[in-house]
């Protein structure tokens, strides 16, 4: 597998330190990564600041001899109802994502990661599901004449079941349509996270990682004098096999499944540890020690 470091762990986003995308690039190579994946968004790769940035980022990677593998685009392919249907929404992000595959080309670059829809309470989730479908179809189409393969992650709700997903796989029914494949959401909702992985793995081409715990919530109820336990946990991030996620099972499954695609690792939430420099680095390092232990990557 190729190991990947994604640009949005330095975005700061969720608090952490920020790098600008010229140096996160050499910096990704010095902590021994061979790959890139770079947010479709800013403060790194906006289709509204790519014509200044495209030639400063190709020295950046061959001067650093590394590759970017992957665009990260950032799409729900809902429809809000009402008012909302007056604004074409999803033909912008039609037009986002071909932006995207454009700037692909340019980099030299065979993957434009995508979302699928939130699912939106009252709606029919045929209509729901029908929508998303034709969407990503139009995004392939456009994305086909730039050489570029879309990659449809499985963290959304409509279609987010493994077998869903490949339902909705099915429909799309585009040879340039691939899976972004992770563990986060099966594990999440008690999938068998080897069996998940082997099922999906012949269609995948990127898997993103990042490892989590389960934080049991209560509430307190004075009326009582007790605490109420709450349905859902809270979520979070920690350094690679530290968390709850069966990682060895996943990646034996994506590897009985066939699959020797990109592997990349993510920081996209509160970290345990702070978003320093140095907490990220240490994450980012531990990704790279946990998969050279298992052979994973060389």
């Amino acid at each position: 597998m190729t190991p990947c470091l994604f640009s949005i762990s330095y975005a700061g986003f969720w608090g952490q330190s920020v790098l600008k995308l010229t140096d996160f690039i050499p910096h990704a190579a010095k902590l021994g990564y061979e790959s890139v994946m770079i947010a479709g968004k800013r403060p790194h790769l906006s289709p509204l600041d790519a014509a200044e940035q495209i030639e400063p980022l190709k020295a950046a990677l061959n001067a650093a001899k590394i590759r970017c593998d992957v665009l990260g685009a950032y799409t729900n392919l809902a429809q809000p109802v009402g008012v909302g249907c007056e604004v074409p929404q999803i033909e912008f992000q039609i037009a986002y994502v071909e932006s995207l595959a454009r700037i692909a080309a340019q980099l030299g670059t065979k993957i434009v990661r995508i979302f699928g829809a939130y699912e939106i309470e009252g709606q029919d989730p045929q209509t729901q599901w029908n929508r998303c479908v034709s969407a990503v179809r139009e995004m392939c189409d456009r994305a086909a004449a730039h050489g570029v393969t879309i990659a449809l992650q499985n963290h959304h709700d409509v279609g987010l079941h493994t077998e869903a997903l490949l339902e909705m796989l099915s429909d799309i029914d585009r040879p340039n349509c691939k899976l972004g494949f992770d563990a986060w959401s099966p594990a999440l909702r008690a999938e068998n996270v080897y069996e998940s992985a082997k099922l999906a793995a012949p269609h995948t081409v990127i898997t993103t990682n990042a490892d989590y715990i389960k934080v049991p919530r209560h509430r307190y109820r004075p009326e009582l004098v007790n605490y109420e336990r709450q349905d859902v946990d809270w979520v979070r991030a920690v350094p690679f096999g530290k968390g709850f996620i069966d990682y060895a099972a996943f990646f034996s499954g994506l590897k009985d499944g066939g699959f020797d695609g990109i592997a990349t690792f993510e920081m996209c939430s509160p970290l345990r540890g702070g978003g320093s420099l140095k907490n990220l680095d240490t994450c980012a390092t531990t990704y790279l020690s946990w998969m050279k232990a298992r052979q994973l990557i060389s």
